[in-house]
């Protein structure tokens, strides 16, 4: 029998049961219950033991000690572990789970299988030089970053790591076959390469004095040989895997494809993402017209913006009303401060409206470490699974020291006033920041550990345009232009992926429908360019999952009507934490798990 939405929203308010309570609970359940808790709990506290680096972040601290192996015999490890798990779980009649623990079995079933094919398939330890980079900066960033523990004790664990490091990039060079490992991988590993460096002396060095005199001088030691063992790995990347560094980028459609059905564990492919994107940009560039047509009146005659434009008509409109945006733009200093004066304007604001119950966990603006810099503009940076109380971080890169003038104008132009309204909505609130810690009160630590992208980045495009539909700004034309221009980008950022990843598409194809296609700066389409070379399906993320957010939102008004509550759906949906929206839709709608 299926229930109604409105006692599936009251519901969604019913306190739950924290992680550590999951066993005794699993034993006042059926046999297969009990098993899958069982099942997830060594699958979540594996995870520390085979990468100790992605362990601390989420808040597993038994081995901050340690970097981890990826060497080949580990590698054989992981491979025996998952394909156990997989053969386990596959025992486990989910027909007998309840409905939340069989969500909890797919996503777990769709994560080894994951995990298997990309060490077995695509072996991406081969060529994706950003894996060693990433471990390397996290090992040492994830332990000064946030205080879950006194800075002696993070200090120690730090020196540890820092001690580990020549054997680990020894490691990583050992797995890396320079020939297959893309241009633009190498080149932009070998700028990131330093920040780990910088970690060491800028966030962590400060708090030294706070060491006992003994190991002071094991963490000095430890930070001159970090510095010899980056200098090393430095001159391998510049000497060695930059000039050899011939691998190809793009996937192919084969690999392409498969690599879509897990990363979005979603039965569309990747012809009917195209077809609908291509559908949703028609009708976001008719969106954006209108609204250019409010923002020119006066300015323009009525021959210039007929109802019914033709191509150039509705192009020059559009650019022509988001010029007026772009005049307004922070100056190249004072990014930082117009970020964080937005992000107090869209908190109170959601406040104000009661848009979505408000969480009490603290977030702050950042400068994006140098490790992580030349691939997204911003992040939101969350505590993890296991630590929830500590700080989300709202990240925004720095513009670099050695653009021109013109080229921070264009990147300013593009992040612009509005721009930046919008990204602190969709990084931090109601976007990211407001999504995760709801996220993170779910008993399902599991299932904040696999965390659907498609989930997590369409709440944040579906927040952007329920600002604009709250008339945020007081209603501002060019703000719902600037959500709109998003929303856009969004929708391109999946035509990139694909075209890229699967039919060839040149950097000049990807600029112009970047710029002219979807009017972006030069500087912001360049740097697109790169994120899209640097990694693929994460880009079909943002349209994908606003597109399920907004089906999922408009079934809820059908079957509630006048009774329909915007603040009570939102909180609901929230409520389930980031799994994929079709199962959040089949658990609000008490529909099949599948």
């Amino acid at each position: 029998m299926r229930r109604t939405f409105a006692l599936l929203l009251a519901a969604a308010a019913l306190p739950t049961l924290p992680f550590a309570t999951m066993a005794m609970a699993a034993a006042r359940q059926p046999a297969a219950e009990s098993a899958f808790a069982a099942l997830s709990k060594r699958y979540v506290q594996g995870i520390a033991q085979f990468s100790p680096v992605y362990g601390t972040t989420l808040g597993d601290h038994r081995f901050d000690d340690r970097i981890g192996d990826v060497s080949a015999a580990a590698r054989a490890r992981r491979i025996a572990h998952d394909t156990a798990l997989l053969a386990e779980l596959g025992k486990i009649d989910r027909a007998q789970l309840s409905r939340e623990s069989q969500v909890d079995a797919a996503l777990l079933d769709n994560a080894l299988r994951y995990d298997l094919w990309d060490l077995q398939t695509l072996q991406s330890w081969k060529w994706d030089a950003q894996i060693y980079n990433d471990i390397a900066g996290t090992a040492l960033y994830g332990l000064a970053a946030r205080d879950f523990a006194p800075w002696p004790q993070r200090l120690k664990a730090a020196t540890a790591r820092m001690e580990a490091m020549p054997a680990f990039l020894a490691q990583a060079r050992e797995q890396l076959e320079p020939a297959r490992v893309p241009q633009v991988f190498a080149t932009t590993v070998a700028k990131q390469n330093s920040g780990v460096v910088d970690i060491a002396e800028t966030m962590l060095a400060p708090h030294a004095g706070e060491l006992t005199p003994t190991d002071r001088k094991r963490f000095d030691t430890a930070v001159a040989t970090l510095k010899t063992a980056v200098a090393e790995h430095q001159k391998w990347l510049d000497t060695v895997l930059v000039p050899q560094a011939k691998g190809e980028f793009r996937l192919g459609a084969a690999l392409y494809d498969q690599k879509v059905k897990f990363a979005l564990v979603s039965t569309l492919t990747r012809q009917e993402i195209k077809a609908r994107a291509l559908k949703a940009k028609s009708d976001t560039r008719a969106e954006m017209y209108a609204l250019s047509r409010q923002v020119l009146a006066g300015l323009f005659g009525s021959d210039k913006l007929p109802d019914k434009p033709s191509a150039e008509q509705e192009q020059r409109a559009i650019e022509a009303a988001l010029a007026r945006s772009y005049a307004q733009r922070p100056d190249r200093g004072g990014l930082m401060d117009k970020a964080k004066a937005t992000l107090a304007q869209a908190t109170d604001f959601v406040r104000a409206k009661g848009l979505v119950s408000m969480p009490d966990s603290p977030v702050k603006i950042i400068t994006m470490p140098k490790f992580q810099q030349g691939v997204a503009v911003a992040y939101c940076d969350s505590p993890g699974a296991l630590e929830q109380q500590l700080d989300t971080f709202y990240a925004i890169s720095p513009i670099p020291d050695d653009w021109t003038d013109v080229q921070a104008t264009s990147f300013l132009s593009e992040y612009n006033n509005y721009m930046l309204q919008d990204l602190s909505i969709h990084e931090a609130m109601p976007g990211h920041y407001l999504q995760i810690a709801h996220a993170n009160q779910n008993k399902s630590v599991l299932r904040a550990v696999l965390s659907s992208g498609p989930f997590v980045e369409g709440w944040a495009v579906y927040a952007e345009g329920m600002m604009a539909d709250a008339n945020y700004m007081d209603g501002d034309p060019l703000f719902k232009l600037t959500v709109l221009k998003m929303r856009l980008r969004s929708i391109t950022n999946s035509l990139l992926d694909i075209g890229i990843q699967t039919e060839d598409m040149t950097r000049d194809q990807a600029m112009e429908l970047m710029t002219k296609g979807a009017f972006q700066q030069e500087r912001e389409a360049a740097g697109k360019w790169t994120r899209a070379s640097l990694g693929s399906t994460q880009l079909l993320s943002y349209f994908t999952g606003y597109s399920e957010h907004m089906a999922m939102r408009e079934e809820a008004k059908q079957q509630l009507g006048a009774k329909f509550d915007l603040k009570a759906y939102n909180d609901a949906v929230l409520a389930h934490g980031s799994p994929p929206a079709r199962f959040v839709r089949q658990l609000m709608f008490d529909l099949p798990i599948g």
